[in-house]
This record gives C-alpha cells, sequence and structure tokens, in this order.
C-alpha cells in the first residue's frame, strides 16, 4: 500500500476517533428551528435569486484579486465551498482545476446551483446539509481548502462548533479562507431599509452578544419580494470573535486583510472601480467593507 494511501487513511480514522471521543456538534431544539426557518426562507428566495440581474455576473467577478494571490494555485486540490448557495463562487474553483464541493443548508439553492454548473460545463458535487452537520455529510472527506463568506458567517448561531467542524474537514495543513462582510459594514447595515438615509450611520451591533436577531422582511437582497417569506434569523460576529474562536480550535492566522471594496453600491454614492467593484468617494472616510482571513490548520 502506498504511502499516500495511508496517509489518507489515517487521516479518515483520526477524524472518525476524534468524532467519536469529542462531544458532538450540538444545537438546542430552539436553535434548530431557528436554522430550519433560515433553511425554509433560502428556499423561497433561491429562484429569484437565480432568475436575478444581481447574480448574472460570470463567476470570476465575485473573486478581488487578492483571494487568488491568497489562495495560491488550486489545480488538483481539493476544494470545500461551504455555504455556497447558488455556487455562482464555487465554479470558479473548477475552472481553475480544484476538484471541488459545494454545500448549502437549502435544497432549492443546490438545485439552482447543479443548473448553473452544468450550464457553464463545470464538474460541481453538491451535497445538501446544514454546515454543522458537514462531517457526516460528506463522510469525513477532508479538503485542502475550505472556502467560505460574503454573507455567510451570519447564519451560524455557534462559532466554536463552526469553526471546529471546519477543522475537521481540513486535511493536516489545510487552509480556511474566509471573505466576509465586515463587521462594521453590518453595523452600519448592507443594505438599507425603507426610510433610511444614505449616511455612514451605526445602526446596529458591531460585537457579538445579544443573540438571534429576527428578520421579517419580504424583500430580498436581490430587490425581489418573497411571497410567502418566512421569518429568518442572524447572528452577529465581531472580528475579534472570529479570531480568537479559530486560534482556540487550534487554526494559525496566516493573512488578515481589510478592504475598502464591494461587489456591488451598497450606497448611491459609490463609484466604480477598475475591475467593477464598488467603493466610497474620495472625500467619504476610508472604511473597511470586507475582510478576508486565512487560517491553517
Amino acid at each position: 500500500m502506498s504511502a499516500e494511501v495511508w496517509t489518507h487513511l489515517w487521516a479518515d480514522w483520526s477524524v472518525a476517533e476524534r468524532r467519536r471521543t469529542e462531544a458532538p456538534v450540538t444545537l438546542d431544539a430552539q436553535t434548530r428551528q431557528m436554522v430550519a426557518a433560515n433553511e425554509a426562507d433560502w428556499d423561497a428566495r433561491a429562484p429569484l435569486h437565480a432568475a436575478s440581474r444581481f447574480y448574472s455576473q460570470p463567476a470570476e467577478y465575485w473573486f478581488a484579486d487578492y483571494e487568488w494571490a491568497d489562495l495560491g494555485r488550486l489545480d488538483g486540490r481539493d476544494v470545500l465551498h461551504l455555504q455556497c448557495h447558488l455556487g455562482t463562487e464555487t465554479i470558479a474553483f473548477a475552472r481553475r482545476g480544484a476538484r471541488v464541493t459545494g454545500l448549502d443548508l437549502s435544497r432549492k439553492s443546490l438545485e439552482e446551483a447543479r443548473q448553473i454548473a452544468a450550464d457553464a460545463e463545470q464538474d460541481v458535487d453538491y451535497v445538501h446539509a446544514n454546515v454543522y452537520d458537514a462531517v457526516d455529510a460528506l463522510r469525513g472527506r477532508q479538503f485542502d481548502v475550505v472556502y467560505t463568506g460574503k454573507g455567510a458567517l451570519c447564519y451560524l448561531p455557534d462559532l466554536q462548533q463552526w469553526a471546529e467542524v471546519v477543522r475537521d474537514l481540513l486535511k493536516p495543513g489545510g487552509t480556511l479562507y474566509i471573505v466576509e462582510f465586515h463587521p462594521l459594514l453590518n453595523a452600519l447595515r448592507e443594505v438599507s431599509l425603507p426610510g433610511e438615509s444614505d449616511d455612514l450611520t451605526l445602526r446596529a451591533d458591531y460585537l457579538e452578544g445579544r443573540g438571534p436577531i429576527a428578520h421579517d422582511s419580504t424583500v430580498t437582497y436581490t430587490g425581489d419580494e418573497v411571497p410567502g417569506r418566512h421569518r429568518s434569523y442572524e447572528w452577529r460576529h465581531g472580528l475579534g470573535e472570529l479570531v480568537t474562536t479559530l486560534a482556540t480550535a487550534g487554526f494559525h492566522l496566516t493573512t488578515l486583510r481589510e478592504s475598502e471594496v464591494l461587489p456591488w453600491p451598497r450606497w448611491p454614492s459609490m463609484q466604480q472601480t477598475p475591475e467593477g467593484w464598488w467603493r466610497l468617494p474620495d472625500e467619504a472616510p476610508r472604511i473597511p467593507l470586507l475582510f478576508a482571513l486565512k487560517a491553517t490548520r
């Protein structure tokens, strides 16, 4: 038996053994109900998002240049995209030669994702599961890269358990790469509510600690009305909480970037960059709108 086969067998056994001896991932019944509500909400949004102009951009549009620089070469590597929604970014990994898996809570989102991948003639394996159940859903498989973000972390009720799941999904020396809306943007709000001004005003928490935040809006971020939409829930996570949680779970932080650009114009005053993303005008304060965190197991 080759050394490579032994390595994979050892990695599979070690994950299974750790899952057997450690406390299993658990969410209380009330939190499970909130996660189920989010699943129903994303099921309702999925066909609207797939048909929207918002998601008509090519897969590569959703990546900043620094993301590819941080990730390096992906050809021949195993990449897992957690909370992948329609898989718009997932396809870009496949185009760069990676063996790609996307995992999402919403079955309807994955139906759209499979069609999008087929239309793009890309081979992507999509798995339907709650991210907290990912290790079992993926049958102990491990990956070179786990990628997540751009609106994913706010749907995690328990960051510590999530970090432990991600750790178990990575091969030894594997990379976790998070590109996410900055907590400051979340505090300013990602999108305007009716009647709000466009001033840079703190309207919500930056820091974690208040528990779930319920949303009852019937309009999704693509501007579409969602018929019969369910209540959804989000959880705030500060940058300090995220970094400390990953360190506690055994990750080694290698890069943390803060960026002033977004893939869409959050405020009408924003100006388009040569790459097609958006930034505040020169006379506005320079504030972080995205962050990119790279860590290794």
